[in-house]
């Protein structure tokens, strides 16, 4: 038996519960958040699976972003390559029908210790990587260790509550978890990627790569053509093809991602036939992008799925790190300025909802004044928080016409000590308050003019800096900007990776998803409020809590969402329902060998 015990955790303290031994623990197939999992231990694929599929084809797509450097997808240096996750396999995969429930991949079984001080897993003797090499206790173990110390900076936030890691033998890995009552440590472990320790062992994991990376996963990387274009291969004797989690998915032979600087270029790239899907559309270019004889003679179709996932939060988002920002009374005001109503109506077709709470489109999101569950967690820092939170509804209230926001906005601006001298507004210290909105895209100008117009009409000097995707990353990385276009999207059952949104430990760690730059110690624990509890109205609760002291701190300018996935792609694919409810799982779809004859006929000019 081998043993590690990371220094980075600290050990269990003295007087703790004593755990339930591993042989008293039954063993499962899979594990549920709360409650228990939909589909027993003798389920042959998922529901929206067909195991009947024909297999190969291939799937040509637009990847997000104009290049890559890297086929490492796991740190903080390089930018990766699009579809990675492909290739390798994690301990547990997720039903995407379920809110949250982890099924068996890599691992064949499951014991979960009841009071959840331990996990352990047990891995199937047949996995292995694509170079035959079987996948071990061992591998797992060092997959953790890098992960943590040298990964991206939310590996360490997901498994903070993680105390020690070992093997029992070749094929079972044991983890102790400290007494923080985090619900979901344990499936978000079986998230994990295994990465193979012998390929890593004269290799730098912390220096980007273009080279094609050993996995174990359905696919492996075929061809990296640096910056342009990444291939994969679906791989023949792929060990897990058989599981009920795989069976009926990854059909598809090949799967293509090229790279377009320009997103005009890929819709033109689409239309001639060069790619087969695009996920996403602007509102303007789904309600009048498809007018082309391609669409018109049946030979393109389009999809919205509903998504029964929270929308998240888009946003235009404030940098604390700037003092400027720190005046709640200016965050306001830029709130206050943001006009939807318009911008929904001349330039989205009317497609979109207001985005109000960071958990939109679900049960989490606050609603109304506290309720008890909610004054609970929140009357102990009634001394830090504004009397809004406590004494307001929501979703606030706001004046619909444009100009009386606009008059509220200059209100608080002057009530703050801001001053207006030769159409200029003057901070409480004398200087013009200027802002700055950071893009990749030049495509969002057309978006960010109207706040900036309105921002003019308030005397705020504010402009738009384009920059190419990679000094934008940069930028990002160090926090080096005024407000961008970010967004904080949320799952059916959040838990962990809030830390790392809105935590105090992450507000300056390198390429964090605390963008804010929040540093508030009631936040923080709302977070473990959130992370901690018990019940699925439990989780509900905090989340309400944490969502409406989050709102109130006018951090963000919230953007817009459509409830539903929009996908356009030439009529070769295809899929079962119903749909999964919380996932779109494409690996599900497969290719129609007739009609892929029909369209790659046409697409070619036949």
């Amino acid at each position: 038996m081998s043993r590690l015990l990371l220094p980075m955790f600290v050990a269990v303290a003295s007087g703790a519960a004593m755990a339930a031994e591993p042989a008293d623990v039954p063993t499962r197939h899979a594990l549920a958040l709360y409650g228990d999992p939909a589909l027993d231990e003798g389920f042959q694929h998922f529901p929206h699976a067909n195991p009947d599929a024909p297999v190969g084809g291939s799937l040509s797509r637009a990847a997000n972003g104009s290049s890559f450097d890297s086929t490492n997808p796991y740190i903080i240096q390089g930018t990766p390559a699009a579809g990675l996750s492909h290739t390798y396999d994690t301990l547990l995969t997720q039903g995407p029908d379920e809110p949250f429930t982890m099924y068996g991949l890599l691992a064949s079984g499951i014991r979960l210790d009841p009071d959840r001080q331990w996990v352990e897993f047990d891995l199937h003797p047949e996995a292995r990587f694509h170079d035959g090499t079987p996948v071990t206790a061992e591998d797992v173990l060092f997959s953790f260790n890098t992960l943590v110390e040298h990964g991206r900076p939310f590996y360490g936030a997901y498994y903070a509550d993680v105390e020690d890691v070992h093997a029992v033998d070749d094929d079972t890995v044991h983890f102790d978890l400290a007494d923080s009552e985090s619900r979901e440590l344990p499936l978000i472990l079986g998230q994990m990627p295994v990465l193979p320790a012998h390929y890593w062992e004269d290799r730098d994991f912390t220096s980007p790569t273009r080279d094609a990376l050993l996995g174990s996963g359905p696919y492996r990387i075929a061809k990296v053509d640096p910056g342009r274009r990444i291939v994969y291969e679906r791989v023949e004797d792929y060990w897990g093809k058989d599981l009920p989690v795989n069976r009926g998915r990854h059909n598809i032979g090949r799967l293509i991602y090229d790279y377009y600087r320009d997103a005009s270029v890929a819709m033109e790239a689409f239309k001639a036939g060069n790619l087969d899907l695009r996920i996403g559309a602007t509102a303007s270019n789904w309600a009048t992008g498809y007018d082309f004889p391609a669409a018109n003679q049946g030979f393109v179709e389009r999809l919205e799925i509903p998504d029964g996932q929270p929308a998240g939060m888009q946003a235009y988002v404030m940098n604390l790190r700037r003092d400027k920002f720190q005046d709640i009374q200016l965050r306001e005001a830029l709130n206050l300025a943001f006009n939807f109503e318009w911008l929904n109506k001349n330039l989205f077709y009317g497609a979109y909802e207001r985005t109000h709470s960071y958990f939109a489109n679900s049960q989490m999101a606050a609603e109304g004044l506290p309720g008890d569950g909610e004054l609970a967690l929140l009357e102990p820092h009634r001394d830090a928080l504004p009397e809004r939170v406590f004494a307001a509804p929501l979703p606030m209230e706001r004046p619909q016409d444009p100009r009386e926001r606009l008059k509220l906005a200059h209100e608080k601006l002057s009530a703050a000590g801001y001053r207006y001298q030769d159409g200029q507004l003057l901070k409480p210290g004398g200087e013009p308050l200027r802002i700055e909105v950071l893009l990749h895209d030049s495509r969002f100008e057309r978006v960010v003019q109207p706040l900036l117009q309105n921002l003019e009409r308030l005397g705020i000097q504010g402009k738009i800096r384009v920059v190419d995707v990679n000094q934008y990353l940069n930028r990002l990385r160090n926090f080096d900007f005024d407000i961008v276009v970010g967004s904080f999207p949320q799952s059916a059952s959040p838990g962990n990776e809030q830390r790392e949104y809105w935590g105090s430990d992450y507000a300056d760690a390198p390429q964090s998803r605390n963008l804010i730059g929040l540093q508030s110690p009631v936040i923080d624990e709302l977070v473990d409020s959130l992370i901690a509890a018990d019940t699925r109205s439990d989780l509900d609760t905090a989340a309400r809590a944490l969502d409406r002291v989050l709102r109130w701190g006018f951090y963000v300018i919230p953007q817009w969402h459509l409830p539903a996935t929009r996908l356009a792609f030439w009529d070769k694919l295809a899929w079962q329902e119903p749909f999964p409810q919380y996932s779109l799982d494409l690996d599900a779809w497969w290719i129609d060998p007739q009609r892929a004859r029909e369209v790659e006929a046409r697409q070619s000019g036949g």
